[in-house]
């Protein structure tokens, strides 16, 4: 004999998390019903409104509760210099660890043809048309030191020589094969500070 099936749904639906298994969706399931039923009601309203009214920026591709980010619509942010990197959390991750005042384009991703996720998947279109507005004067490529994270970052710097626009990458010390969701402001602020021309 099993759980309710409003609870196996609950403890299914928490497995979608990152990092959440059968074992621990139950902990947090049997916790949101058994001892914080207030924090489980603001969850469930906060997550709905984030469902709801969260979006994608037209201009980078960040999230935001607006058409454009605040990053964006910044008029005190530097238009000639552009970070690219794959997750709206690593925009949070620079923008904290670093003196970066520049502007941010999200991929929402990296390469990876064998997942089927491609130029058009990561708009390197649009971002093909933020190049040949002819503001940006750098773009440094912020994407994971993953095999795919380095492909990802060779071909946007083409995509930038192509249009004579400085490419640099974040210099090593950001260890090759890490996410830069799990490396300490101290390192990550070196790497960025030491970032180096690629082409």
């Amino acid at each position: 004999m099993g759980f309710s099936p409003l609870i196996e749904q609950l403890i299914e639906s928490l497995r979608c998390l990152p990092g959440v298994g059968q074992k621990t969706a139950q902990r947090m399931a049997f916790h949101l019903i058994n001892n914080d039923k207030t924090g489980a009601g603001q969850l469930a309203e906060v997550m709905q409104k984030a469902i709801e009214q969260i979006d994608h920026c037209t201009v980078c591709r960040n999230l935001c509760e607006h058409e454009i980010c605040d990053y964006c619509a910044s008029p005190s942010r530097d238009d000639a210099i552009l970070c690219i990197v794959e997750s709206p959390a690593d925009v949070l991750i620079v923008d904290k660890a670093t003196q970066f005042k520049g502007k941010y384009f999200v991929l929402m991703g990296h390469l990876s043809p064998l997942d089927g996720v491609g130029p058009e998947e990561l708009g390197l279109a649009m971002l093909g048309q933020r190049f040949d507005n002819k503001l940006i004067k750098e773009v440094i490529l912020a994407t994971n030191p993953t095999v795919e994270g380095e492909a990802t970052a060779h071909y946007i710097s083409e995509m930038a020589a192509k249009r004579k626009i400085k490419a640099t990458r974040l210099a090593h010390g950001v260890p090759l094969g890490g996410e830069l969701e799990y490396i300490d402001g101290n390192t990550l602020s070196h790497a960025f500070s030491d970032r180096r021309e690629i082409l």
